[in-house]
């Protein structure tokens, strides 16, 4: 069996149907395919509190994306994944020693979530409970790794504590007799304590006999929203750190409070995780996105660096050598205690990717968009080389003109956005779509823009310098437009609209050539690079081949046997082609015979987009949870 090189780990097996009227016949259906995988990056998006671990091996970084669990070696940045839960994980813990890794998701209203203990050395599933209802809050080991302590969110309520080896629920409570828990923490050396807090609920659990025994602490009647707790080795004092941006100290023993700090100078925006250091002191990332030394006495700040938005995750080593830094605005961070200073390692997406562009000019230069930025990215790196910024509103599409470097951009408040090789704006065409643009193109020439709105109209603008003029308005579509591609003469143009149709237009006389109409819905549409022939994906799951001779459909292939396909595109010679869509999974396909040769393996979210890069090396995808993958590309060319 031929072992082939895209990802290289899965095996998948396609069988695929007769082909259809007026393509080629193959002489190889029907064969089995062997898949590996090796993906190249994916990223951070900094979303899950406490998400940011490090494992005690010292050697790897653990972090969920979606409903996967990434496992980053330190040295080389290899990755590994996890792959279990049906939905996007919501919490995950470390086990003392390192053997096991606990993960709990959320689920739709009336549903359980799982959670999954991990053996981290075999990379298996330990085992899979399910008893909370909707979301698991958070997840604790105690220190012994014989017991989990689960969470559920606030439509659950529930405190279940398990037996790790016999797989199996030993008691369970609610967490709280009014208010709502949003945190869980054991003893770091003691298997019968562990805490809970929230809001307006602060409690000591003591597990005996196979039951567990809450106990309110008093806080002299101070009401306070608690997001994060440390618990010092002697099991003397718990640290608490609350949402008003202060720090109570409460004498575990006897569940009372000892004292609430700083009074005055309190960190903003709240104190989002702790993290308690050998020395005593404090280590604190509150949600202004400072990270603070705090003096173990008055929990006043000693020391402090400004990150960007709020800090999420503290990941430090038993011995205080390494420290890493995760925040919301998916960034991570290497923390040196020495200087006090903290070095950018990675930063990415915190919400769904709607698109990416690839330079005409520089392969390993590429773009993408998600909510109000557009970032410029460089293969092999692990952080963006430029970012733009427009505050409170969306891009929905970019692409990149003739030059490689400018930008053009589409937004949701009706503009399209032209950025240069610095990010500076240098031009704007206010009120493009009344409704919002949905997608754009440039043509290879770089004299015109064509551009699709909410509003379901297709618009052409010729780039003056300085300036713009609008050609033409053509209107067709009865719904938002979905994908705009330009054919490589520049003298025609097809658009997928959510409408059911797919128009071929005119670039020269401005009128449409050609209605097409499928199935379902179009999500995406792509030409084949000689033109006389698109394909086509969206809601019905199929790619769908079309004559644009005749506006016949002359082949269809099943895509997806779950969701909708949501992004195509097609090498610059026209054999291979690649889908991604709501199954999770990026496909290659040979366009001859219309069969799959790889499939990745699911990713942690809906895959948004895919591209091939220019010399076909490289794979990008990005998904609705904000990652971008890097994929080697099977088919590569020698040179690459």
């Amino acid at each position: 069996m031929k072992q082939t090189r895209l990802f290289e780990s899965i095996l998948c097996r396609t069988d695929r149907d007769k082909e259809s009227r007026r393509m080629p016949h193959a002489n190889c259906a029907n064969a089995t395919i062997t898949l590996g995988h090796r993906c190249l990056r994916a990223t951070y998006n900094g979303q899950v509190p406490f998400g940011l671990r490090l494992h005690p091996d010292r050697e790897h970084l653990i972090y969920p994306l979606g409903s996967l669990i990434i496992l980053k070696r330190i040295e080389d940045g290899k990755l590994e994944f996890l792959h279990g839960h049906s939905n996007n994980i919501s919490c995950i813990s470390v086990s003392k020693c390192g053997s096991y890794i606990a993960s709990g998701q959320v689920s739709f209203m009336g549903f359980k979530a799982a959670v999954i203990i991990w053996n981290y050395a075999e990379r298996t599933i330990h085992a899979q409970v399910e008893f909370h209802n909707a979301k698991v809050e958070a997840v604790a080991f105690s220190p012994s790794e014989k017991y989990l302590v689960s969470l559920g969110g606030r439509d659950d309520g529930w405190i279940v504590v398990w037996n790790i080896e016999t797989k199996q629920p030993i008691c369970r409570s609610m967490a709280s007799s009014h208010g709502y828990c949003l945190t869980v923490e054991y003893s770091k050396t003691d298997d019968t304590i562990f805490a809970s807090a929230g809001s307006e609920t602060l409690r000591v659990w003591e597990f005996t006999n196979a039951n567990i025994f809450p106990t309110d602490c008093w806080t002299n009647f101070m009401k306070r929203k608690v997001k994060c707790i440390e618990i010092s080795e002697d099991n003397q004092y718990m640290f608490c750190g609350t949402t008003s941006g202060d720090i109570m100290k409460i004498d575990l023993r006897r569940k009372l409070l000892n004292s609430c700090s700083p009074v005055k100078a309190k960190y903003s925006h709240g104190i989002n995780v702790l993290k308690l250091l050998e020395c005593g002191d404090l280590l604190v990332g509150c949600g202004a996105g400072i990270l603070a030394l705090c003096c173990k006495n008055n929990f006043k700040s000693v020391r402090q660096v400004q990150l960007e938005n709020g800090v999420t995750s503290i990941a430090i080593s038993e011995e205080g050598e390494l420290c890493y830094v995760g925040t919301e605005a998916a960034q991570m961070y290497r923390f040196n205690f020495e200087d006090f200073k903290a070095e950018l390692l990675s930063t990415g997406h915190r919400s769904a990717v709607k698109d990416i562009a690839i330079s005409h000019s520089t392969p390993k230069l590429f773009a993408t968009c998600a909510g109000d930025e557009v970032r410029l990215w460089v293969i092999g790196k692990a952080k963006e080389q430029l970012r733009v910024t427009v505050p409170n509103v969306i891009c929905n599409s970019l692409d990149f003109m003739i030059d490689g470097c400018s930008i053009i951009s589409a937004w949701n408040d009706g503009n399209i956005r032209v950025f240069g090789p610095k990010g500076q704006l240098l031009l704007v065409i206010n009120n493009a779509h009344s409704l919002g643009v949905t997608a754009i193109a440039c043509t290879r020439d770089g004299k015109m823009i064509v551009s699709g709105g909410e509003e379901g109209k297709v618009q052409v603008w010729e780039l003056l310098p300085r300036s713009h003029r609008l050609l033409e308005i053509m209107a067709g579509h009865g719904a938002a437009v979905s994908c705009v591609r330009i054919k490589s003469d520049d003298k025609e143009c097809v658009t997928a609209s959510s409408d059911g149709f797919c128009i071929i237009w005119d670039l020269v006389q401005f009128k449409a050539l050609r209605k097409l109409r499928g199935d379902g819905l179009f999500q995406t549409v792509c030409y084949h690079p000689e033109g006389y022939q698109i394909i086509t994906c969206g809601t019905d799951r199929k790619v769908s081949y079309w004559d644009l001779s005749d506006g016949s459909s002359i082949r269809e292939r099943e895509g997806s046997q779950s969701g909708f396909i949501n992004s195509i595109d097609i090498t610059q010679e026209g054999s291979l082609f690649v889908t991604g869509g709501d199954d999770k999974q990026v496909k290659v396909w040979d366009y001859m015979y219309g069969n799959i040769t790889h499939t990745g393996m699911p990713l942690g979210a809906s895959v948004t987009c895919t591209k091939i890069c220019t010399f076909n090396c490289m794979l990008i995808s990005t998904s609705a949870d904000g990652g971008i993958w890097l994929w080697k590309f099977p088919h590569f060319p020698s040179s690459c």
